[in-house]
């Protein structure tokens, strides 16, 4: 693909981008489904109050730069927050902060597992952090072969056990010595 629409097809933006097909299809992975920026944003304020940038910078952050939430996303999510008496603002030198409130401790506390959930797909996000580089590209082709290649080796191979283990242990050693060249050796 020509360098130049690379930026435009593989860019990053509100969410990492999975193709369907392999890489190359349409579709689009979203980073928070239905309700969760604000979850996510009760969980933030939970441990010290901050701005809407700072919280801006923390999702971003805590998804490895993969979600870079937009102002017109955070602010009005804060209002919606500040107007259901989950979180309380005040203006502190020329910004709004934004605190946590005791009803927003319950709505955390009510909501616990779904905010664990979050924070691991963002930790499983921030694995994918490289993914956009441009030179990491050059290697996705042949990667989603090797992918392919695997898995039609154990298609239909259910009683063939050890067909399966040898595809896994090529994998694995595969695996091994690509993060071992990803870290200089």
């Amino acid at each position: 693909m020509h360098h130049r629409h690379w930026h435009r097809r593989h860019g990053r933006g509100h969410g990492f981008e999975f193709w369907s097909g392999g890489w190359g299809g349409a579709g689009r992975a979203r980073f928070f489904g239905p309700g969760e920026v604000r979850l996510a944003l009760l969980s933030l304020l939970s441990e010290r109050p901050m701005h809407g940038y700072e919280l801006m910078r923390e999702l971003e952050g805590r998804s490895g730069g993969v979600y870079r939430a937009s102002a017109g996303t955070i602010y009005p999510t804060l209002q919606q927050l500040e107007d259901e008496g989950l979180v309380s603002s005040e203006s502190q030198e020329g910004k709004r902060v934004y605190r946590l409130t005791d009803a927003g401790r319950r709505e955390l506390e009510a909501r616990a597992e779904a905010v664990r959930r979050i924070w691991r797909r963002a930790e499983d996000w921030c694995e994918w952090e490289h993914a956009s580089a441009p030179e990491a590209w050059e290697v996705a082709r042949p990667a989603m072969r090797v992918v392919k290649a695997a898995l039609r080796a154990v298609a239909g191979a259910r009683n063939d056990p050890a067909r399966i283990d040898r595809v896994r242990q090529i994998l694995d050693e595969t695996g091994e010595t690509l993060e071992e060249l990803s870290r200089g050796g």
